[in-house]
């Protein structure tokens, strides 16, 4: 007799669970709200169907079957596969870990820019009003914002929030402006051919979160280089400090003998001709009460600032600086291509990088007690560069007894510390002229001079507690000082850089390889604001195409179409001979 089985409908109610599951976790993601409804739906379902899995297993023990388990031990790999993927996109997420392979490091931040976001002290925000979100320039600003928590950046679309874009005076697409407090700049409007730069945005962040702005002087009126734009001149120069928030004034010392006091660099361009003595003695005083400068000496010229740098000791060499390899690079001989620097925060990041100085003369460096000095630019050693001292012979060759052997050094960063308290006393009338009889000081007076005596003119450093008297005859030293001094010092040191060239900053040289950062970074550290960012050169990418004359072209493309073929059907030729 056929026994006839009931039907149990009943067991169809299990395929609820995975129902309402799928409906629990469909509301929770759409709606981003898991509250009490989503979760009831997830929760039954997840219930209903546990109890259908524990009912088949008491029925049928399928758990125990060999199919089960294979499938039971697939779905656990497959599980533990999707786990350890969630947990490394967790862990990619949560903490970058980026290699640029690029030879130049195109998607890299230089360490400047890094240092600068690091040490944001108040939020910094950048907008972009632009309504397409370039690739290129998203990747930037996210590198800028893994650097530290208080940079922010923000796509605006100026027809969408007009209120803004009339805030900071938006006038185009792809303007992008950085909003630190009150404070909003422009960096620059980008555009297909034209995309955020690092050094625009670094450049930028720095003026905005700066609280002091440094005066640069140069010193004009001995053929110097001109800060204006013209062949020669060093506007390019004088713009890069500018974006980097100094203030640039020249400096006539013949004039008014006496540096200013808001002063932070004084910078000496080329000068082609010599000095007046109280001009000299006036950047000596300078550097005495903690001034910083920077002088670019040029061969054959005498800048009459041979005390100067004596009393830092430095010696201007006359003869020029010659480098082999300047003549591979289409530069000549007497273009030293430096890729020696040394250990200072000027050079720090320069790494093996290019910079050149045609016509440079060298510099010989004695120790000198309480002056530290660190080579900035050496030659590459000797036979590949020495000191010429016949600069009128067309054939330039070393001579044993006359010139200098490399590695030479063209450039140095001396600093020389103050006394802990320096105090002056000054006469308390501000009078141009000097009169014969000066009011007596409380300290201790030297006697009176007829004629003013060379050894007041050049001391370095004059005595806290000493002070000689004027002499009856006015002199231009005596009137260079009308002015009270402060009475007490706030610098602790004095830094001086000099270099022995002055073409490597000018118009057209100045942003070729490290040029510009040699004389950008030069002037930051002679601030003294160690803390500031330096120079960042502009990263492009390396050209890569090979240009082909037409004869090695015909060559290729006979190899290539021609020769290749009969050397693989020759071979195939003759493995058939052999295996025949």
């Amino acid at each position: 007799m056929k026994k006839i089985k009931k039907k149990k409908p009943w067991k169809y109610l299990f395929w609820l669970g995975p129902f309402l599951a799928v409906v629990g976790l469909t509301a929770g993601l759409v709606s981003g709200n898991w509250n009490l409804i989503p979760l009831a739906f997830l929760i039954t379902g997840i219930v209903i169907s546990a109890a259908w899995v524990l009912w088949q297993s008491q029925q049928s023990n399928w758990w125990k079957s060999r199919s089960t388990q294979a499938s039971t031990n697939a779905l656990i790999a497959i599980f533990a596969v999707l786990v350890i993927l969630g947990l490394i996109n967790f862990l990619g997420t949560r903490y970058h870990l980026r290699a640029d392979l690029t030879e130049s490091q195109l998607f890299t931040l230089a360490p400047q820019s890094k240092e600068l976001v690091h040490r944001l002290q108040q939020p910094v925000k950048v907008w972009v009003f632009d309504a397409n979100q370039n690739p290129q320039d998203r990747e930037l600003l996210e590198n800028y914002q893994r650097q530290g928590s208080n940079f922010k950046f923000e796509y605006v679309d100026p027809q969408t929030r007009p209120g803004l874009a009339d805030k900071f005076g938006v006038k185009d697409y792809g303007e992008v402006y950085l909003e630190s407090g009150e404070k909003r700049q422009l960096v620059q409007t980008i555009n297909q051919n034209d995309r955020l730069s690092e050094v625009s945005l670094t450049n930028r962040l720095q003026q905005i979160t700066s609280s002091t702005t440094a005066s640069v002087y140069f010193l004009q009126g001995h053929g110097e280089r001109t800060i204006a734009a013209g062949e020669g001149g060093i506007s390019q120069a004088v713009q890069g400090l500018s974006d980097k928030n100094y203030t640039v004034s020249p400096l006539n010392l013949a004039e008014k003998p006496q540096v200013p006091d808001d002063a932070t660099v004084v910078v000496v361009a080329g000068p082609q001709r010599g000095l007046f003595d109280s001009e000299v003695k006036a950047l000596q005083n300078y550097l005495n009460r903690g001034g910083n400068a920077l002088l670019t000496i040029d061969p054959n010229t005498n800048p009459n600032l041979n005390n100067l740098l004596q009393e830092w000791g430095v010696r201007l060499d006359n003869r020029l600086a010659i480098d082999v390899s300047g003549r591979s690079v289409g530069l000549g001989l007497a273009a030293p291509i430096i890729t020696d620097y040394g250990q200072h925060p000027i050079t720090k990041d320069f790494g093996n990088g290019i910079s050149f100085y045609r016509l440079a003369r060298p510099l010989e460096i004695t120790p000198v007690p309480g002056v530290e000095a660190t080579p900035l630019l050496r030659t590459k050693p000797y036979p590949n560069s020495w000191a010429e001292s016949d600069q009128q012979s067309e054939n330039l060759e070393f001579n044993q007894d006359k010139d200098l052997k490399g590695p030479l050094t063209l450039g140095v960063a001396l600093t020389r510390k103050l006394p802990a308290k320096s105090q002056t006393t000054s006469s308390p009338t501000p009078s141009a002229a000097v009169t014969p009889s000066p009011l007596p000081s409380p300290t201790t007076q030297s006697p009176a001079s007829p004629t003013p005596s060379a050894a007041v003119t050049t001391s370095p450093l004059p005595s806290p507690t000493t002070q000689s008297q004027a002499s009856p005859t006015p002199s231009a030293t005596a009137t260079s000082s009308p002015t009270p001094e402060k009475s007490a010092q706030t610098a602790t040191e004095s830094r001086l850089v000099v270099l022995g060239n002055s073409d490597f900053a000018t118009n057209g040289l100045f942003q070729q390889q490290l040029n510009g950062d040699v004389f950008l970074n030069s002037v930051a550290w002679l601030s003294q604001q160690d803390r500031q960012p330096l120079s960042i050169s502009p990263k492009e990418p390396k050209n890569r195409r090979i240009t082909l004359s037409n004869a090695q072209a015909s060559i290729l493309t006979l190899s290539s179409l021609l020769a290749l073929p009969l050397i693989g059907l020759a071979a195939a030729a003759l493995i058939w001979w052999r295996r025949r």
